[in-house]
């Protein structure tokens, strides 16, 4: 396998070789967009530094029941936290998303590499590892290296571990001295 940037792999096989990207999104903070895998570009609502790391936060005019995704890259744990903000006030909260990501800043922009492993946090209740077909699939099609595959393994699988501990993403989070707006 040969690595022309941070976001492509060529995987040389005996058909030749195949591009795969990776799933990369790249926040340029001071203008406040997000740069899809897929090219797209999104301009962010809200796009904030914390000590613990980013908020991004994006209307979802064409969701019907979302008003809006509120996105936390969390360089520490290696994770992008993701939750919605629900259209109606009545509606009862969801519960959090976590992916483990490779996340990488300079002074203008943050990078985060999705890893395709993740936990489902409810409101209440235990977590539960979510994506573990997408996350095989990466490694079968080498779009996640053994290293990455393990960084992906063992975040979640530690993070699994601190949440069910503290029986509540709110206090694990409290617990890592994340507070404000997550």
């Amino acid at each position: 396998m040969l690595v022309i940037s941070q976001f492509f792999r060529v995987t040389l096989g005996p058909v030749g070789s195949v591009i795969t990207p990776q799933h990369v999104e790249i926040v340029d903070v001071p203008s406040a967009q997000r740069h899809l895998g897929s090219g797209a570009v999104q301009q962010l609502d809200d796009c904030h530094l914390e000590r613990w790391g980013l908020c991004l936060e994006c209307s979802t005019p064409d969701d019907p029941v979302h008003d809006s995704e509120i996105t936390w890259l969390l360089p520490d744990p290696g994770l992008r936290l993701t939750r919605y903000r629900p259209r109606s006030r009545h509606a009862l909260p969801e519960g959090s998303l976590l992916t483990a990501a490779r996340i990488d800043r300079d002074a203008r922009s943050w990078i985060a590499t999705d890893l395709c492993l993740g936990l489902e946090v409810p409101q209440q209740g235990q977590p539960r590892i979510v994506n573990s077909e997408e996350y095989a699939r990466a490694i079968n099609r080498g779009q996640l290296t053994p290293e990455e595959a393990d960084l992906a393994l063992r975040t979640v699988h530690s993070v699994f571990d601190e949440i069910s501990l503290h029986r509540d993403i709110e206090q694990w989070l409290a617990h890592r001295g994340m507070f404000a707006g997550l």
